[in-house]
């Protein structure tokens, strides 16, 4: 009881992490992180894209419930009058705050991060966000672009800084401010990169020589693929660098030289990312906090390297759906820390080598729509009422489940279970799945097939990831009544995890699997 709680959400940050086993990533701060806490190996997003996946897991509310699946509507105006995360820690007693980036800035929190119904104070913005999308990328010719691909010098830039930058500083004030308070605190960080444009300070590639990067393991566009479930990532076509190589729409692929580049520079965006938890974690040392204080760190989504010839997100696959979740909780995923010892000492990611495994770790599958109870528990207060079925009307109540009991399980009993599904209903009733869905405008990959505006929307690709497989439908969508039809079914994804670990070879049509789809359709 009475722990604060330090909520890190990134932008677009798959697992390419050292405890999630990437080997070429440098994240030493990251993984100290993991290495004092419950990391979830299998945790999905509801909605690859920010502001819906945001509004989801901050609200506890699946997208069909919030109604966002754009950009372009408040869920207390349209949807309902739900309570959030941090509105719920706030109305318990806590200083709730938000850096940076937590809720998709605009129409869809009132154009005010939810203050003041989520927020003590209002939330702070770096002023350098305003110059994300400028043209500050100097190319080979000495002149000025708005790249995807975009090291920087730092002190060329506007302001000499960039807006993660500012938001690690802030995020530092206020903890040195908190503690000297007797009130305890939510204090929400959220960090830009890896968000495109990568933008990032340029002395991070040298960690990602270029020989050293490869190409995804599955660059092609699969053959069983359905039109409907491509994503032609038009945001990366608009950008000048990308521009400028004259990739055919919708299935061209990029250049392999320039695919490296992207790899590389999302790799070092993430290790400059590091960098910023690591000033975070060792400023809580510092103001003698990270013995009660919790720790929760995660994504709104992933990001597609191209995996099946896509990239960005916009998709139900695993690349772009899945994100790192971990929670450290003092006493309870650590040994408490002896008083003067920092959990987290800074580590650079320069010098630093050697990793640490995650204190426990859960391959069991989760949703982030699950946070909000789990983190609801762990502080001690009371885990909001599960939603009925219809919650329109409902202003406190969550479409997750808290997963506090994963937390002591030992690796051995998470492996039980692994014997994969047999003929019988167990695998169906007891084994958790994670749902995810996104909306398409057409049959066909077309302009604004990644993000469709809610007027535009004609098929909902629903999708299903358990251990053992990924189960996706895409069918019809009547945005005038936000209602799915089952019955009218444009196509199907099945994909076996067990021998087909990337999703790439697309077995929904294979009758072999006739009484695993009787089971999947109940």
């Amino acid at each position: 009881d009475g722990m604060n709680v330090l909520f890190i959400v990134v932008d677009d940050l798959r697992p390419v992490l050292g405890c999630y086993g990437d080997k070429l990533v440098k994240s030493p701060n990251i993984d100290q992180l993991a290495s004092q806490s419950m990391v979830f190996s299998n945790a999905y997003a509801q909605q690859a894209v920010c502001a819906p996946s945001r509004v989801s897991f901050l609200t506890g509310r699946r997208p069909d419930t919030t109604r966002l699946y754009d950009f372009y509507s408040y869920w207390r105006v349209h949807a309902g009058n739900y309570s959030t995360m941090p509105q719920y820690f706030k109305e318990n007693g806590y200083v709730t705050l938000s850096v940076g980036k937590v809720f998709h800035p605009g129409i869809s929190s009132n154009y005010s991060d939810d203050y003041p119904h989520s927020w003590s104070v209002p939330p702070f913005h770096p002023s350098a966000e305003k110059h994300e999308n400028d043209k500050t990328c100097r190319g080979k010719d000495g002149k000025l672009y708005a790249n995807l691909v975009c090291p920087v010098n730092v002190t060329e830039m506007p302001g000499g800084t960039l807006p993660d930058i500012q938001s690690t500083e802030e995020a530092i004030r206020l903890l040195n401010v908190l503690k000297t308070s007797r009130q305890k605190f939510f204090l929400a960080v959220g960090y830009h990169k890896p968000h495109i444009p990568l933008r990032y300070p340029q002395e991070f590639l040298k960690l990602y020589p270029l020989e050293n990067i490869t190409l995804a393991p599955d660059p092609w566009v699969p053959e069983k693929l359905p039109a409907v479930a491509y994503n032609p990532w038009m945001d990366i076509r608009q950008r000048d660098d990308v521009k400028a190589l004259n990739v055919s729409f919708p299935y061209g692929p990029l250049p392999d030289d320039f695919q490296k580049q992207i790899r590389q520079s999302y790799y070092a965006a993430v290790s400059y990312l590091d960098v910023q938890v690591g000033l975070l974690l060792s400023a809580l040392d510092n103001a003698g906090l990270s013995n009660n204080t919790i720790v929760v760190f995660t994504a709104d989504h992933g990001w597609s390297l191209g995996e099946h010839g896509e990239w960005a997100k916009y998709s139900n696959f695993d690349v772009a759906t899945r994100v790192p979740l971990m929670f450290y909780v003092p006493g309870m995923t650590t040994s408490p820390a002896s008083q003067g010892a920092g959990v987290f000492p800074y580590l650079d990611p320069f010098s630093h080598v050697g990793g640490s495994a995650p204190q426990g770790r859960s391959k069991k599958v989760v949703e982030l729509v699950s946070v909000f109870p789990t983190l609801a528990e762990l502080a001690g207060l009371q885990v909001p009422p599960a939603c009925p079925e219809a919650s329109f009307g409902v202003v406190l109540c969550t479409e997750g489940t808290s997963i506090v009991h994963y937390f002591n399980i030992s690796e051995g009993e998470v492996e039980e279970g692994k014997e994969g599904c047999d003929n019988t209903a167990r695998c169906f009733s007891e084994e958790p799945v994670a749902f995810s869905q996104y909306p398409r405008p057409a049959d066909t990959p077309q302009w604004n097939s990644d993000k469709p505006r809610l007027k535009d929307i004609r098929i909902m690709g629903y999708s299903m990831r358990a251990m053992d497989y990924r189960y996706t439908l895409w069918v019809q969508f009547d945005p005038s009544n936000f209602s799915a039809n089952f019955d009218h079914v444009h196509a199907g994804e099945l994909y076996m995890m067990e021998n087909d670990p990337n999703q790439d070879y697309n077995v929904y049509n294979n009758t072999s699997h006739g009484w695993f789809f009787r089971k999947l359709l109940d």
